[in-house]
């Protein structure tokens, strides 16, 4: 990137709709009230986790098999505030829907307020080309509950631009997770 970051993301975002919905600022206050951050960071994007979520349950006695998953695994829940379960593990929503350029690569990591928590935050990269919104996997390594705030900032979204296009993007290949609305499990 030739020019700073925090400018180049905010110009993608407005120009090519590459974040949706885009707040140009860093937030940590709301209706009077302290939230995780969220919004355009000095070299990333901080994005918000949804109101749904998928925890993993083990009610069913299910084996997690990515070639053969369960959907009797998991319990949905909707809500403002997600209760993980000790030393468990749960899927959710990205607020934002990302419209990746064909030149352009993501990393995702999890904020620091949450992992000081014990809350790991994993994101597979946005590749070229990829759109949708991101599915979230958030993993509790306590062994006490903890607390996951929706429309609250989960993990930041950081850029990597090269000077050109990839041969073959994601939606080139119809990736298998392109365009996803809601939260895909996994399948091969």
């Amino acid at each position: 990137m030739s020019i700073r970051p925090d400018v180049w993301i905010k110009k993608m975002a407005i120009e090519q709709r590459m974040i949706e919905p885009f707040v140009d600022r860093q937030v940590r206050q709301r209706d009077g009230r302290s939230v995780v951050s969220y919004g355009l960071s000095s070299f990333g994007y901080d994005i918000r986790v949804s109101r749904h979520f998928r925890i993993f349950t083990n009610v069913y006695g299910s084996v997690v098999d990515p070639k053969a998953f369960d959907p009797r695994g998991l319990v949905e829940v909707e809500s403002d505030v997600c209760l993980i379960p000790p030393n468990s593990f749960a899927l959710a929503l990205s607020v934002e829907t990302f419209r990746i350029p064909k030149n352009v690569l993501t990393l995702c990591v999890g904020k620091s307020t949450y992992a000081r928590c014990g809350i790991i935050v994993n994101v597979t990269p946005f590749e070229p080309g990829w759109e949708g919104r991101a599915v979230l996997e958030i993993s509790n390594t306590t062994p006490l509950p903890a607390k996951v705030y929706a429309d609250e900032g989960l993990a930041q979204v950081l850029f990597f631009e090269s000077e050109t296009p990839c041969e073959v993007s994601y939606a080139d290949r119809c990736g298998k997770y392109q365009h996803q609305d809601g939260i895909a499990l996994p399948h091969v």
